[in-house]
């Protein structure tokens, strides 16, 4: 039996990850300390740990950013170690140097090698001085405009500016023509400024029809550094990865070679111990080459997607985390290391996919997921998704012996996933799941902006999901499960009228109640009849059509305060209902034009109109962030400013009045 590398960890970081950490220190025997916000006073973490301690207000730089606060919860409750996770502190140098400097073990990579590689101007010199094939661009210290202007006309268009520090998109614009650098150079300055408190960025040249593959790396502190294959992340939108996969399609063992041995070459460089990624930019406007990837980044920690390296090797990463940090050997050879089959991850988000993807939040009235398939998740049902995080629900991985067969598990998963009460991107997920040119591995990081609009085609709820909501809300049992039935008789017809709401829409029905206990939907194209109606916990099922073919449903219900929200899953779609309550009076609501609201729950930071300013329709009004994202608000019409009802640094709600507009004097 192996020995316990620690006898107590601390877990700085919250959701998912923390949730992932404690499952294996669990497995080893190690105790677990959690440490948490105002906002995750109940969360899921706290509540799996041993240990849990509140350290701060909700927002991030009063809590999980507050380095001194977490080593002080280490002391204080007998950790030895602390585990960083990914995102917050996971690669920052500096709180490296506090853990180490209070005695405790960071559970991570050294500062030195954070510092290595944490501005990507810095480690792509040093990539090159270590053999490593990097990206044409400029990595100077010049941060002029002009001079970063004349720099991208060498380079030549399109070029990609990236600010230096962090990662995950922020401080990121693919430019394509001149005449738009000055515009996108600010933006990507101000987005770095904001999430890493350095606005300076390298402009690189920007690889058409590129792919992004990736290394997993693990070093220890004897020397040894292995790799553990590759995966594929080019499924992105805003350079936020949204599905990944390993191994890459199409790579084949020359490739191979090549990519993993000048992975082990860069973190051999910098002498680095736990586990790192390291991300290529690759070729993808044909064949993979040996000569066609080049670096791009190294992230110094454990990365969101690291189950489907699990998956595929057979390994628990962090579980090797632990041991490596604990001074213990790599527990095997490069050579002892091989593929098994496929697997594929895709990232739940509470996010609206019909409204440029911006968070949601809210309450999740419920949350299940297909068992086939590893569900990572930091959220359970009746969990609020806060405005201060991350918007991740869950990660949803699945593994086969074949990329086919992996794929249709993945499917099946998504369709099997149920979430009520908050918008999430589950149908985009899909969507992407079935695409034709990811189904045959022909795809890049464009596939997703050159194919959104099918990506995020919206689907009306049919009358099947109608039915079943119906059935729940009015509490229609089938005959064999009671004794009566509200509007059941022997002679006449039987009815109820219901109104249900689906996002702004009105949906009027009619439910007749059938003798033989059948029910009927009327009010839409065609009346639709369920028979032989059957209900099991929250499942549903009836037979339909003229083949009596047997449809089944995954229907919850849960009372609101201004209704009742009923939840529908049906042939892989998810349909969320509300039956008003008939004291509120009408459910409609006039859109009014002369409002500006709030998109989302965020900051304001930036107004760009005063109270009696002129506007024209589409002019931007202002700028609002929310977890590191930024989007505008637009004037709706041609008007004059009424009233400013925000200022910049105000924290609004989603769907509060930001502005108020009037017509123009004629």
């Amino acid at each position: 039996m192996m020995k316990q590398p620690f006898e107590k960890i601390l877990i700085a970081n919250r959701g998912e990850i923390a949730c992932r950490i404690i499952r294996t220190a669990r497995a080893l025997g190690i105790r677990t300390v959690a440490v948490y916000s105002d906002a995750d006073r109940n969360a899921q973490h706290v509540a799996e740990a041993d240990e849990a301690v509140h350290i701060g207000p909700s927002s991030p730089s009063g809590s999980y950013l507050r380095g001194d606060v977490i080593i002080r919860a280490a002391l204080g409750t007998g950790a030895v170690a602390i585990h960083p996770g990914y995102g917050f502190l996971s690669e920052n140098a500096a709180f490296v140097d506090a853990v180490e400097a209070a005695g405790l073990v960071f559970i991570g990579p050294s500062a030195d090698a954070i510092r290595a590689m944490g501005l990507k101007d810095a480690a792509k010199t040093l990539m090159q001085q270590a053999g490593v094939p990097v990206v044409p661009g400029y990595l100077g210290d010049n941060q002029d405009p002009v001079f970063l202007a004349d720099q991208a006309r060498d380079i030549g268009f399109p070029v990609l500016i990236k600010a230096r520090a962090g990662g995950g998109g922020k401080g990121m614009r693919k430019v394509d023509r001149a005449e738009d650098f000055a515009q996108a150079l600010q933006a990507a300055q101000r987005e770095a400024r904001s999430a890493f408190g350095d606005d300076q960025v390298l402009v690189e040249k920007f690889i058409s029809a590129p792919r992004h593959i990736e290394v997993q790396v693990f070093g220890d502190s004897h020397g040894t550094v292995l790799h553990l294959f590759e995966r594929d992340c080019s499924l992105q939108r805003r350079h936020q990865k949204v599905m990944e996969e390993a191994p890459a399609p199409g790579m084949t063992p020359e490739v191979r070679s090549a990519m993993t041995e000048a992975a082990v070459k860069a973190a051999r460089a910098i002498g680095y111990c736990g586990a790192g990624t390291i991300e290529f930019i690759v070729d993808g406007s044909g064949p993979l080459r040996p000569d066609g990837f080049w670096f791009m980044e190294m992230n110094t920690r454990l990365q969101v997607e690291h189950p489907v390296t699990e998956a595929i090797v057979g390994v628990d990463l962090v579980e090797w985390q632990l041991r490596v940090a604990a001074g213990e050997p790599l527990p095997c050879r490069q050579e002892d290391l091989a593929i098994d089959g496929h697997a594929f991850e895709a990232r739940l988000y509470a996010e609206d996919p019909f409204n440029d993807f911006l968070p949601a939040t809210g309450i999740l009235h419920h949350l299940s997921f297909d068992e086939a398939a590893r569900n990572d998740t930091g959220v359970r049902s009746g969990d609020a998704i806060s405005p201060f995080y991350d918007p991740m629900i869950a990660k949803i991985i699945t593994h086969a012996a074949l990329r086919e067969d992996a794929l249709a598990s993945l499917r099946k998963a998504l369709a099997g996933t149920h979430v009520a009460g908050a918008t999430t991107n589950a149908g985009f997920l899909a969507a992407l799941a079935a695409h034709d040119g990811f189904g045959k591995g022909a795809f890049d990081t464009g596939l997703i902006d050159r194919d959104l609009p099918e990506l995020v085609h919206r689907a009306a709820p049919g009358e099947v999901h109608l039915a079943f909501a119906a059935m729940v809300a009015l509490d229609i049992r089938p005959l064999t499960q009671c004794s009566s039935h509200r509007g059941w008789r022997l002679w006449g017809e039987a009815k109820s009228d219901i109104r249900l709401l689906a996002g702004s829409d009105c949906l009027e029905r009619t439910v007749i109640y059938e003798p033989d206990g059948s029910i009927t939907l009327r009010g839409g194209e065609c009346p639709l009849t369920l028979c032989d109606l059957v209900e099991e916990g929250a499942t549903r099922s009836a037979r339909i059509g003229p083949t009596g073919r047997r449809l089944q449903a995954h229907v919850i219900r849960t009372e609101l305060k201004d209704g009742i929200l009923v939840s529908v899953l049906c042939n892989g779609m998810t349909h969320d209902f509300i039956m008003p309550d008939a004291s509120l009076g009408s459910a409609g609501q006039q859109e009014n034009s002369s409002a500006v609201l709030a998109p989302m729950t965020g900051i304001v930071i930036q107004l760009s109109v005063s109270a009696g300013d002129s506007v024209r329709q589409g002019d931007s009004l202002g700028i609002m962030e929310a977890m590191k994202m930024e989007t505008s608000f637009c004037a709706p019409r041609d008007g004059v400013i009424a009233s400013v009802a925000c200022a910049v640094g105000s924290a609004v709600e989603g769907g509060s009045l930001l502005v108020a507009l009037v017509e123009a004097a004629g």
